[in-house]
């Protein structure tokens, strides 16, 4: 997962250099009539007609997105080219940020950053969960969780198979810290 400002959304600048579409102030000659309904064209459009738009703007072939992402990337590109693009210094807080989760994400070998092994409960302590009057009792295990004889690599898998829909599976089992936001499925 190689993110950067520059596959989001087109060539971008960096610190060291390198092309970027222009991102000065607006052409005088462009009036905000004109991006306007060039905007609202681009509702109109067929698929065929925006993938033209895009190489009239681009000069290379359009990625192989869904209408909606064409046509949101082909406004953001109408927009760029009249009122200019991101400040440099925006371009390079956001490359620093996705260089961040790329990091985590390489350090855990997944596209996702894994909890460490200090956020994990000891191998061996018992989770308790009662739901829908009925006592549900994990085990903890170095690779992961055992419930009722069966392992399970995440609290979450193991919410969904007690309950029978999505829950963020430290929520259910009551592990997150006052501090953390909430999630969950439904009450029960």
């Amino acid at each position: 997962m190689n993110m950067s400002v520059g596959s989001a959304i087109g060539p971008t600048a960096s610190a060291k250099g390198g092309t970027r579409a222009s991102r000065g102030p607006a052409p005088a000659s462009a009036p905000q009539g004109s991006i306007l309904a060039q905007l609202a064209d681009l509702e109109l459009m067929s698929m065929e007609d925006l993938r033209l738009r895009w190489r009239e703007l681009t000069r290379s072939d359009p990625p192989p997105f869904s209408r909606a992402l064409l046509k949101g990337r082909l406004a953001y590109r109408l927009q760029e080219a009249v009122y200019g693009g991101l400040k440099p210094t925006t371009i390079e807080r956001l490359d620093a940020l996705a260089h961040q989760i790329d990091r985590t994400a390489n350090a855990a070998g997944k596209g996702r950053p894994l909890r460490t092994a200090k956020d994990r409960p000891v191998a061996g302590t018992r989770l308790i969960r009662e739901w829908q009057g009925v006592e549900h009792c994990v085990t903890v295990r170095a690779d992961g969780y055992e419930y009722q004889g069966r392992p399970f690599k995440s609290l979450s898998a193991l919410a969904r198979a007690i309950t029978g829909t999505r829950w963020n599976g430290w929520s259910f089992f009551g592990l997150r810290t006052a501090g953390s936001d909430s999630g969950g499925g439904a009450a029960g």
